[in-house]
């Protein structure tokens, strides 16, 4: 030993460190109680929103008075405006969700249903006017046969008539193209 002193900390250093440390144990635990009020017991929340309070006096220890009655007031108001922060920040933008939840959700294969619509459209189309006219006012419109004939212009058999034979065509005109009546 050469009677010279060890490697010294910087003199600001532990003040700041001490002052860190006093406010941990004065102030964590109140500080943590009044956080989990604001964020309606979310206790990992008020964890994050007390770390960042603290973590903010720490930045902030050169122009805190050390000397104050108190700093807890400074640290809630300080804790507040983060949790306040944090909130209009969840409100101005959606809720983040992964991906992984979208691929559990059930859909429907619109594919599927599209290929028959446009098969039937299709089938249709290889039907008389005049049957694909009673098919259309009484399955798609959903006309009964005397409002259909009426609308038509026609007796209610005629119309009768033209739907039975047009639902015939119609299954002929679809096994054609593959598609089987069950």
């Amino acid at each position: 030993m050469d009677g010279s002193p060890g490697p010294q900390e910087p003199p600001e250093a532990v003040p700041e460190e001490e002052l860190m440390r006093a406010l941990y144990r004065e102030h964590a635990g109140a500080l943590f109680a009044y956080v989990l009020r604001l964020v309606a017991g979310d206790r990992f929340l008020a964890e994050d929103v007390v770390q960042e309070t603290l973590l903010r006096a720490w930045k902030s220890a050169s122009t805190l008075d050390p000397g104050a009655r108190s700093l807890r007031p400074w640290l809630v108001t300080v804790a507040r405006r983060i949790v306040i922060d944090g909130h209009r920040s969840r409100q101005s933008r959606p809720q983040e969700i992964s991906p992984a939840a979208l691929e559990q959700l059930p859909a429907q294969d619109e594919m599927e249903r599209s290929l028959r619509l446009m098969t039937i459209s299709d089938a249709l189309q290889d039907l008389s006017a005049a049957h694909r006219e009673a098919l259309v006012e009484t399955y798609f419109r959903g006309r009964t046969v005397n409002e259909a004939a009426a609308e038509l212009g026609l007796p209610a058999g005629t119309v009768r008539s033209r739907v039975f034979y047009a639902l015939r065509a119609l299954r002929n005109a679809l096994e054609e193209r593959g598609v089987t009546t069950s």
